[in-house]
């Protein structure tokens, strides 16, 4: 990218003088590193944050430095050597792009300066299988919100995001069982512009007031890179995510959906705003924050490269931002969608997710001969509602405290309803497969089987639907909290509970077999002693067999 800025420039615009020391080596960034869990004797050397993705031949990888780099480094992926790729303004930001791959093999990794020397110790990355390939077993680690400053001082007594040395503890917890994927399924980020900002909270207000102060104001006049954007925007964000996984995820391919915060908005909509789709600003941070952290989906050849979202041109080629898939040989395959990005206010015609888009869900859900298994993972969740704006549902809270549509919900869309039917009625469709949905973004844990929705009866082959677990909400986040009521049936919807909507922290561990996925459900919240972290056992734990 042009450096249209000097370094000198740089800390001058940022107006903290503990983000120059950063440049140059020292202060925040070093107190980031010295915040990273212990590695053993794997030496991360200057990395911050590390996070892969792959499929069976190509891995693709962001990084962060604790200072800019002067010139590309060079990523070793066994005999191969791949020049950096620079992602920002500065050079702290790097990523690798390595193709023509085998499929299935592990391969050796390490990173070095483009004078030659080693920036850290080797590490291991390995391949899927090929997309024919019958493999044996896959496990997977799903979680959901894991985003926001545990810094920030409680209200009234409440958290308001859980203390980031807690939220490691229960990834470390979750990591212990060696999974060979993370699904991070949205809200990554929670840095509200105007939601928190304006909100109808005095004391919402104030918290979040004090806590922008500290880190200064991104300007919507101005690109997210460069100029004073860049220097607050990567200490909001290196806070939220690269402080959290650090390069804990350096062997873990690793699928990250965003969803509503992760565009640094609430999902609301009054007479003051309409929060989403997202507006021009809204999707530039959404977009950095991808370009910077985390990796875009790799495109699926079952995907349209033109998909909504896919092949932009200020993009690796090869990538899609909003809709992907996890294809793990025959064993199976994971759709991702993020319902925020793409949403549409057109009353019935309305929708969460473009149309060519759903032309590509419902027909690789109906795929069955390619895969053993197939698991929609939405960034908003089928089977429960909380009454807010943005859901597939017309339920509000009522006076009694149940939800329901005796009142209009305010600008809910009816197209979203006949989109979730739609989809629903070709997941419960599934006729050798388990029909499967794994969600995130309600604050809760849960697990049921949906028997009816609307018109369509599901009793003979319900659509077992799971919330994977909140990683990082406090007192504030959770739907009771913030939104009178916690996540509930909706009035459309009959479903059988294995698990009530729990306001717990948590994960999720899946492993997936030709016949069969277990799911093992993992809660922990204060007050209970965080030391139980470490010895978390399922909440629940079931099993799912393919017919």
């Amino acid at each position: 990218m042009t450096r249209d800025l000097s370094r000198r420039e740089f800390i001058q615009a940022s107006g903290w003088a503990f983000l120059g020391a950063a440049v140059m080596g020292s202060g925040f960034l070093s107190k980031t590193a010295e915040a990273q869990p212990p590695a053993g004797r794997w030496n991360q050397g200057e990395l911050v944050h590390l996070i892969p993705i792959v499929n069976h031949e190509r891995m693709f990888i962001k990084t962060s430095f604790q200072a800019p780099l002067n010139q590309s480094p060079l990523l070793q992926v066994g005999p191969q050597s791949v020049a950096g790729t620079q992602a920002d303004t500065f050079g702290r930001f790097w990523q690798f792009d390595v193709r023509g791959l085998e499929a299935g093999k592990e391969y050796e990794l390490r990173i070095r300066s483009h004078s030659g020397g080693f920036l850290s110790d080797p590490w291991p990355l390995k391949t899927f299988p090929a997309p024919e390939f019958r493999a044996d077993r896959l496990r997977i680690l799903a979680f959901t919100c894991a985003g926001g400053n545990g810094e920030m001082p409680p209200l009234a007594g409440k958290t308001a995001f859980l203390p980031l040395a807690a939220r490691r503890r229960l990834l470390d917890r979750a990591l212990s069982f060696s999974p060979d994927a993370v699904i991070a399924n949205g809200d990554h980020v929670y840095w509200d512009q105007r939601t928190w900002l304006e909100h109808r909270n005095r004391g919402i207000r104030e918290l979040t007031k004090k806590v922008y102060d500290q880190f200064g104001y991104l300007d919507r006049q101005f690109p997210v890179l460069g100029r004073k954007n860049e220097a607050i925007f990567t200490r909001i964000i290196d806070a939220q995510i690269a402080n959290l996984y650090g390069v804990r995820l350096r062997s873990i391919p690793s699928y990250f959906i965003q969803d509503d915060h992760d565009y640094f908005e609430n999902d609301e909509a009054e007479e003051r705003w309409i929060t989403f789709p997202p507006d021009p600003f809204m999707l530039r941070l959404g977009r950095t924050t991808q370009h910077l952290y985390y990796p875009e989906f790799l495109l699926d050849p079952n995907q349209p490269p033109g998909i909504a979202g896919a092949s932009a041109g200020d993009r690796r080629p090869g990538l899609s931002e909003t809709y992907g898939a996890l294809r793990y040989g025959r064993l199976l395959e994971a759709l991702m969608y993020d319902i925020r990005r793409y949403l549409t206010l057109k009353g019935p015609l309305a929708g969460f997710v473009d149309p060519d888009a759903e032309k590509w869900l419902m027909a690789r859900t109906q795929s069955e001969a390619e895969t053993d298994h197939l698991i929609h993972c939405p960034s908003h969740p089928f089977g429960w509602a909380a009454g807010k704006w943005c859901e597939w549902y017309p339920d509000i809270l009522q006076k009694d405290g149940s939800l329901g549509t005796s009142a209009p919900k305010p600008y809910w869309q009816p197209g979203w309803w006949s989109q979730h039917q739609r989809l629903l009625k070709a997941i419960g469709g599934q006729k050798q497969r388990i029909p499967l949905i794994l969600s995130g973004d309600l604050h809760a844990l849960a697990a049921g089987k949906i028997q009816r929705s609307g018109d369509l009866d599901f009793s003979g082959n319900p659509v077992t639907t799971v919330l994977s677990g909140p990683l990082g909400t406090g007192d504030l986040g959770f739907p009771s909290a913030f939104r009178d009521t916690p996540p509930k049936i909706p009035s459309q919807l009959a479903v059988e509970e294995m698990l009530k909507p729990l306001e717990k922290n948590g994960f999720t561990i899946l492993d997936v077999s030709p016949e069969s996925i277990r799911f093992r459900l993992f809660a922990w919240r204060p007050p209970q002693p965080v030391e139980q972290i470490d010895t978390l056992e399922p909440l629940l734990d079931f099993e799912l067999k393919r017919r």
